[in-house]
């Protein structure tokens, strides 16, 4: 079997406070409802979901040295994804607060924390052009630091690898209210510096970055932006539309999962589809997995439940080769 050089996921490793009331929050009320902590951060989640599904992953971000980061870190080794860490006595591991409604969708609150301090010198520069793949998302482009950090590690990634060429890059857009706020001509400024070969925005994303009002519009835009690039728009209800330059519009319609907690769905799906590309560069079957992935996670709670019957039974259907998933067994 040839040797798979891994997919590196560089960005935000946070702690996630994850809340979903009973009832409508009213300001000096209190209600109860569901709270969840764990670890997550995109770029992470990217590279447990892409190891669940069987590819080799490896995540390079900035953490606090303090409990919070200890415990994201040790769910990451536990799920089998190799870390390269940048511990920080000087700022504290990042904190999301993800408020989730009745009807599963979520609102995230982002506490900057020592990810968005990651520098340029402290790369693992041996690790990232040893890398298969790097996956950046826009959470290290809005800003400097770490946007300076995240374009010299995707330089490093392109840059030759003894017999093999240059890795591959993918680029999550992140947030289309941030992009908002930075204002779209100056996001695509960013945007056109980084070397990606694949782009994976959702819906929001797409239309934020477009201009335009509707999805197959976006993608069209997208495609004529970047030309050289595979676009993947992740459209939640109906699914992902893709199309790249040796890949023809398709339509993969999304599983019937009953949403329940939307948190994490597009890292999974990210996450999945490149542990199917990467595996046999099909983008549609990649596209196949990923949605069969996404729904399953929209359809429990966090970014990342522990693993059942169910998700195995999914995965065999696009079997890859060393899947690694931790299942729970009800008793």
């Amino acid at each position: 079997m040839t040797e798979r050089k891994p997919l590196v996921s560089l960005g935000d490793l946070n702690w996630d406070v994850l809340a979903k009331p009973d009832t409508m929050l009213l300001s000096g009320g209190d209600t109860t409802g569901r709270l969840e902590l764990s670890g997550g951060g995109s770029a992470a989640n990217l590279a447990v979901w892409a190891r669940r599904c069987g590819y080799p992953s490896t995540f390079v971000g900035k953490i606090g040295r303090d409990r919070f980061g200890e415990l994201a870190t040790a769910e990451l080794q536990a799920e089998g994804v190799e870390t390269e860490l940048i511990l920080s006595a000087e700022h504290p591991t990042g904190v999301v607060l993800a408020l989730i409604d009745r009807l599963g969708q979520r609102a995230m609150l982002t506490g900057q924390g020592a990810d968005w301090e990651l520098l340029p010198g402290e790369l693992p520069s041996g690790v990232l052009r040893a890398a298969g793949h790097l996956h950046l998302t826009a959470w290290s482009l809005f800003r400097d630091p770490p946007r300076a950090s995240a374009l010299a590690a995707a330089l490093l990634s392109k840059s030759s690898r003894t017999g093999e060429g240059n890795a591959t890059l993918s680029l999550d857009p992140g947030s289309f209210q941030m992009i908002q706020q930075m204002g779209r001509e100056n996001f695509l400024k960013i945007v056109d510096e980084v070397p990606f070969d694949l782009l994976f925005p959702n819906d929001d994303e797409a239309r934020a970055m477009s201009g335009c009002a509707h999805s197959a519009d976006a993608l069209s835009w997208l495609r004529g932006r970047y030309p050289h690039a595979l676009v993947v728009l992740k459209m939640d209800a109906d699914g992902a539309l893709i199309e790249g330059p040796d890949q023809p519009r398709v339509q993969v319609a999304a599983t019937p999962d009953t949403l329940t907690d939307a948190t994490g769905a597009g890292d999974a799906f990210g996450g999945a589809f490149l542990a199917g590309w990467l595996t046999h560069r099909n983008a549609a079957q990649a596209a196949q997995l990923a949605v069969e992935v996404g729904g399953w996670v929209v359809s429990r709670f966090g970014a990342r439940p522990p693993a059942d019957a169910e998700l195995l039974a999914r995965l065999a259907r696009h079997p890859l080769e060393s899947v690694r998933v931790r299942v729970e067994v009800s008793l």
